[in-house]
């Protein structure tokens, strides 16, 4: 029987080979302050436009070149942003132009771009370099009068160039920009920090010494308030929250405390902008002096300065300026007359983008709110992200006095007691991630300032039968954050043969809520105990699982913890390899990675280390697409990149293993190209976390605790906990812009659980995006790519469920 037609789903998605940049030409540069990954977007800017078919200029040294003209301004090629990925700073250069902010500078800068017919400017810089560019699209039309009248230019030129487009990416190692989540630089900013910190712990410790370590940020605590967060310092000075009258006391008697807790050494971090509530500046001369004079400890003073600026960018950077610089290319492509200056940025995982000036003017109000002392105000404006890391800062920064922890014991009735102390066991479960120990810390930690009596397990659920467990105090989990792998050890054992002796296990210790950090053998896990709820009493109580694993292959969430630290592992390595094929010319590595069968370690560390072709289980391929991308290198070859960098996912293929590519691509490539194979291995695995990765986990433990203590009290009946519904067995999981709490029974059904990998995956749009900067033909479905949205201001209080990281 005919039936209705339905529409295709095709019809409703928007395919970027309908855009087209013929005829069109853009310009980039780079303005204000360098940061590492402005390459990546100049890269992506360059690559995405001449794909497109738009001629793409570059301007050197920011406006200086725009004013200056001449040879400054000069058209890119696909080759000549080769190699640029993996190196700091900027390339093109960057200067600060007194003369761009004149009215004559302006009007030379609009006449070089018109000679070139330039209308399309993409502006890498802060929110000084961004207004400038506002401006000069305001002036625009005023400028050709002009230039028309002095006889410079003609009437065609006029007409042709009558709208100026402009599109901002925020490259600033601050994160001072609002509207954002990251900023480009920031992450790569925090690498080098904490390379720093975790070097002069070490010795800190050797000393029993106290370092007072000075990091930038004038006007913004992100990067010191992040640091201190990732590397657990005992006190942080940021310009947002100066401290009440009397921290001199009360930081004394901290480190004091910590150093009678036999902590052998205190780290105090100091923005470089940080103030008192008298607006009187703290420096880290007059913090040393004070530690020396009230406790005699023995004090040193590090500033950080320009280090944090410089070094190779962090994967995450590259991969964040890749996307913003090709999504900049769309939006120049799709603006028309009216559209405003808008900035290409993140929130959460997701592209998005805002109007220029609605960003620019909130970051100018914070500067506002914080010059009127309207503090809470400012770390509002601020963003989610921002004011999410203060709040879990201040939840783990000070160990309250075992008075003032909540009890009920002494309270009477049943309603107030569910604050007494519960019971809640800690175990990870898998193969070990980076920052599984920075999430045990952080619950151990929020979980006994909220009152509960914390438990480790070690050796996961194989240790909770054998009965491996024992209290875990404030004290045990001190410098934690910055170890890697797993401290408490961890098992793939599952908890199905075993139901009878964990329950047993659960009853003797009285444990009244779990919280699983692992990978798919942590989601499976959960699953089981669930299941197993109908039969076993004990497992009726509220459980959470934090996705842990390098292979991000956990369904319900978009990034798993260990995951970035991999990344950075992988992409570190592949920079080594591309610098030894540069010297040897004309070679092909062949570079193996983990993940079982999710293809994400592959394909996010391929668009990171600008691979050519990246192998996955979830995009099947033939003998076929083998010879074409053989045949691609060989093109390659004839450039003057003589080099490439092939990834494999380890599972991506039974047949086509990394023996079989590398003997491939040798016979064929004969005579033009030699090849190289590498298999990463468990260097994946290992390492000390990224600061993403401890920052992650420390705010997703916190919030998991938070919710255990909310579950608690809300199952607590009759004197005892009783939970038994799906959504008091959890998985805790970013999804695009928020944090959700997803009950693992409903997530059972998006698993292929064959393959170990969730149905439908994010991160397989990012693929088109590494085959075009690769210079591959490809289809590019965009239309999930940013509409113009509304900068929101005060959020209001967040749900249970949601919160930006």
């Amino acid at each position: 029987m005919a039936g209705v037609v339905q529409p295709k789903r095709q019809d409703t998605r928007k395919f970027f080979e309908n855009l087209s940049g013929a005829g069109k030409s853009i310009a980039v540069l780079t303005s204000g302050g360098d940061a590492q990954g402005m390459n990546a977007a100049v890269r992506a800017v360059v690559r995405m436009g001449i794909y497109v078919g738009a001629k793409v200029y570059f301007i050197h040294e920011g406006y200086q070149g725009m004013v200056d003209g001449g040879d400054n301004i000069k058209e890119a090629t696909w080759e000549s942003v080769s190699s640029m990925l993996q190196v700091g700073g900027t390339v093109i250069g960057s200067a600060r132009c007194k003369e761009f902010r004149t009215h004559e500078g302006r009007l030379k800068a609009a006449h070089n771009l018109v000679q070139r017919s330039i209308t399309n400017l993409c502006v890498i810089g802060g929110d000084g370099s961004l207004t400038g560019a506002n401006l000069f699209r305001e002036e625009w039309s005023g400028l050709l009068d002009e230039l028309l009248k002095q006889g410079l230019i003609d009437e065609a030129a006029v007409r042709s160039n009558s709208v100026l487009h402009i599109v901002g990416m925020v490259g600033s190692i601050d994160n001072d920009f609002c509207g954002t989540d990251m900023t480009i630089g920031t992450d790569s900013a925090l690498h080098r920090i904490i390379e720093v910190v975790d070097a002069i712990m070490t010795t800190a410790q050797s000393h029993q010494r106290t370092f007072v370590l000075e990091v930038m940020g004038r006007h913004c605590g992100y990067l010191a308030m992040v640091s201190a967060l990732a590397c657990g310092a005992d006190w942080v000075f940021i310009p947002e929250m100066p401290p009440e009258d009397g921290w001199e006391e009360s930081m004394c008697q901290k480190l004091s405390e910590n150093r009678a807790d036999k902590k052998r050494l205190n780290i105090i971090i100091v923005a470089e902008g940080a103030i008192d509530c008298h607006n009187k500046a703290i420096t880290p001369d007059y913090i040393k002096d004070l530690v020396v004079r009230n406790l005699g400890f023995d004090t040193r003073v590090t500033i950080l300065g320009h280090v944090q600026r410089g070094g190779t960018p962090s994967a995450f950077d590259r991969i964040l300026a890749s996307r913003m610089g090709v999504e900049a290319v769309l939006a120049l492509l799709e603006a028309s007359a009216n559209t405003p200056a808008c900035v290409v940025s993140l929130v959460g995982n997701q592209a998005v983008r805002l109007p220029l000036m609605e960003c620019v003017q909130m970051t100018q109000e914070v500067q506002k709110a914080m010059d009127e002392k309207k503090f809470e105000e400012a770390v509002k404006l601020r963003g989610r992200s921002f004011e999410n890391n203060l709040i879990t800062y201040r939840l783990l920064s000070h160990r309250k006095a075992d008075s003032e922890l909540p009890n009920g014991e002494e309270e009477a009735g049943d309603e107030e007691q569910f604050n007494s102390s519960f019971n809640v066991a800690v175990l990870n479960v898998g193969a070990p991630a980076a920052g599984m120990n920075a999430a045990v810390r952080s619950a151990v930690r929020v979980g006994i300032t909220e009152g509960h009596k914390m438990f480790a397990v070690n050796d996961g659920f194989e240790g909770f039968y054998k009965g491996q467990i024992k209290e875990i105090k404030w004290g045990d989990v001190g410098g934690w954050t910055g170890q890697g792998g797993s401290l408490l050890g961890t098992k793939r054992t599952l908890p199905g043969k075993h139901l009878e002796k964990i329950a047993e296990q659960m009853r003797i210790h009285n444990i009244n809520a779990l919280l699983v950090i692992g990978g798919f053998e942590a989601f499976e896990s959960l699953l089981q105990l669930y299941e197993a709820r109908a039969d076993y009493e004990e497992f009726c109580i509220p459980m959470c699982m934090l996705p842990a694993t390098i292979s991000n292959n956990v369904p319900g969430t978009d990034l798993s913890l260990g995951a970035d630290t991999a990344i950075n592992a992988i992409v570190e390595t592949c920079d080594r390899i591309k610098q030894s094929a540069s010297g040897t010319k004309r070679r092909v590595f062949i570079i193996e990675t983990m993940g079982g069968y999710c293809g994400y370690l592959a394909t996010v560390g391929g668009l990171a280390a600008g691979a050519d072709t990246v192998y996955i289980y979830e995009e099947p391929f033939d003998i076929r697409d083998l010879q074409a991308n053989v045949e691609h290198l060989t093109q390659k070859m004839k450039t003057s990149i003589q080099r490439g960098i092939v990834l494999r996912n380890e599972n991506c293929n039974e047949n086509f293993t990394t023996d079989f590519i590398y003997q491939l691509y040798t016979e064929e490539g004969r005579g033009v190209f030699d090849c190289r194979k590498n298999i990463l291995g468990h260097m994946q695995q290992g390492g000390a976390p990224s600061p993403f990765d401890r920052n992650f986990s420390t705010k997703i433990a916190a919030k998991a605790i938070q919710w255990i203590t909310r579950t608690l009290k809300d199952s607590y009946k009759g004197g005892r906990v009783f939970a038994n519904s799906e959504d008091t067995a959890c998985l805790l999981g970013m999804r695009r812009r928020a944090m959700v709490f997803q009950p693992v029974s409903q997530l059972r059904d998006e698993t292929d659980f064959v393959h170990r990998i969730p149905k439908e995956q994010w991160w397989l749009k990012l693929r088109p995006l590494m085959k075009i900067l690769a210079k591959y033909k490809t289809s590019y479905d965009v239309s999930d790519s940013g509409q113009l949205e509304h900068v929101t201001r005060f959020r209001p209080k967040e749900s249970n469920t949601s919160a930006t990281i």
